[in-house]
């Protein structure tokens, strides 16, 4: 069996987890991750959909990248799309703050780095 979906180069659409559906112990543990932590803020800095997976400079290969990203879009987190041959990103910050008011903004706070 194969992940692609729709014919050669197509890969599946990536499941999204509704943030309202999202334990807080699941949200912490999401960004609990020095790598994640640098993926919301950067995304946090950003457009929607302006981001690729690729662009970020984190210390990680494709693979571990691609997995922190399915940990993101697990805790309700992050929102990709593919555009072409790259999957694009948006924070949805919106839906994530309405369902732990607060804690995103905890996250983004450059008075606390580190």
């Amino acid at each position: 069996m194969t992940d692609q979906v729709g014919g050669a180069g197509h890969r599946a659409a990536p499941v999204h987890t509704d943030p309202d559906e999202v334990p807080l112990l699941t949200a912490l543990s999401a960004l609990a991750d020095p790598v994640r932590i640098q993926l919301v803020r950067e995304l946090a800095g950003s457009d929607d959909w302006t981001r690729s997976c690729g662009s970020f400079d984190v210390p990680v290969g494709k693979a571990a990248l691609s997995h922190h990203f399915t940990v993101l879009r697990g805790a309700g987190l992050v929102e990709q799309r593919d555009q072409g041959a790259k999957r694009v990103n948006r924070l949805r910050r919106e839906e994530f703050e309405a369902r732990f008011p607060g804690l995103l903004d905890l996250l983004l706070r450059t008075d606390d780095v580190g």
